[in-house]
């Protein structure tokens, strides 16, 4: 019987010796793992011969692994499991965020997941110019932002946009506002439109609406004339001035055989015009169709909706590019047509040279 005991008293101290060491091993893997995490997650890296930024585009539906290669290919990170294992270790595989991002050189695998879940995403400079198209800015952005150039135009008319943005007219174009913007990679068209329709907002300011009113005018007709205006323009001095030319045609019920006009509805422009483009069946013809076209036909700047409120005082009812960027204006059409002679004439002269 005392036999028995003494058995049992040494397998139990046996069995718990075996414990003491089976936790002092498992506390020494855990530690181990704690500080290969640490290393490879935590701790920054460092990328040999890198010291700028490095921006990278995370696509909208990227999986984890997809991700992490990128990653690795940018040079962001150093290994792709490593990235992973820190992912799933903090469960995040899905609160990764689409969306352009800048990294600093040496980031830990940890602040690279960190700056992914928080969206920190980066913007891109946008130059939009004025006088730009709605076809002409998707285009751009299609090239800058990689927005669906489609999408972009087919949101142009969209009527419960327009009314949500509080733009009353049949299309949003005209109230592009032109201007630099900062803008995320990876922002909808319809968030664009958004934020071009806003600043036109903020720019047509409410003492601008009450002096075209003033004038007998609304605000649509005043971007109409204002995206002529803007068509025709190159030197800022000379706004005001075209802007005359129009508004006296208009009293007089001229036709504003305006060029720019056309160019919105050649299939192939902006390009010269020819005869047979005058020709075209459009209410936005303004050589066979009086008053103002339907529509703006670009999007113009602030500098020429002014203008369209505020013409200069002149008797001119002409004008015809000098070659220069200015324009020649002229009150009869003998001297418009004088002019325009001379304009040919220069142009052959240059054409000529050119050839030579």
């Amino acid at each position: 019987m005392g036999g028995d005991c003494s058995r049992i008293l040494i397998m139990q101290k046996t069995k718990k010796k075996i414990v003491n060491i089976l936790f002092i091993m498992a506390v020494i893997i855990i530690l181990a793992g704690g500080f290969y995490l640490a290393e490879k997650s935590i701790l920054p890296h460092e990328r040999i011969n890198v010291e700028d930024p490095v921006t990278v585009r995370v696509q909208s539906g990227s999986s984890l692994t997809e991700i992490a290669k990128l990653l690795d290919e940018k040079g962001v990170i150093r290994n792709v499991n490593d990235f992973i294992l820190t992912v799933k270790i903090f469960r995040a595989a899905n609160r990764l965020k689409a969306g352009q991002y800048e990294f600093q050189p040496g980031l830990s695998n940890y602040k690279v997941m960190k700056k992914l879940m928080e969206g920190s995403i980066s913007d891109e400079k946008i130059v939009i110019p004025e006088g730009y198209t709605s076809k002409q800015i998707a285009s751009l952005l299609q090239k800058r932002l990689e927005i669906d150039s489609t999408e972009f135009v087919s949101l142009i008319k969209d009527k419960n946009l327009l009314q949500e943005t509080g733009v009353e007219s049949n299309s949003f174009e005209g109230y592009l506002y032109p201007d630099t913007y900062h803008l995320n990679w990876g922002i909808s068209a319809r968030s664009v439109i958004k934020r071009l329709v806003k600043e036109f907002h903020r720019n047509f300011t409410d003492s601008l609406k009450s002096a075209a009113r003033q004038k007998g005018w609304d605000v649509h007709q005043i971007v109409t004339l204002a995206s002529i205006i803007e068509g025709e323009a190159i030197l800022d001095e000379e706004r005001r001035t075209i802007s005359s030319v129009y508004h006296n045609r208009l009293v007089k019920g001229m036709l504003l055989q305006a060029d720019p006009t056309i160019q919105f509805i050649i299939p192939d422009g902006p390009r010269r015009l020819l005869n047979r483009d005058l020709r075209l069946d459009s209410p936005y013809n303004t050589y066979m169709y009086a008053g103002l076209p339907p529509g703006p036909v670009n999007n113009p700047g602030i500098k020429s909706m002014i203008a369209a409120i505020d013409p200069a005082d002149t008797p001119y009812l002409y004008f015809v590019a000098r070659g220069d960027g200015g324009h020649t204006f002229s009150r009869t059409l003998n001297q418009h047509l004088r002019a325009k002679r001379d304009f040919d004439r220069h142009r052959r002269e240059v054409y000529g040279k050119k050839r030579k």
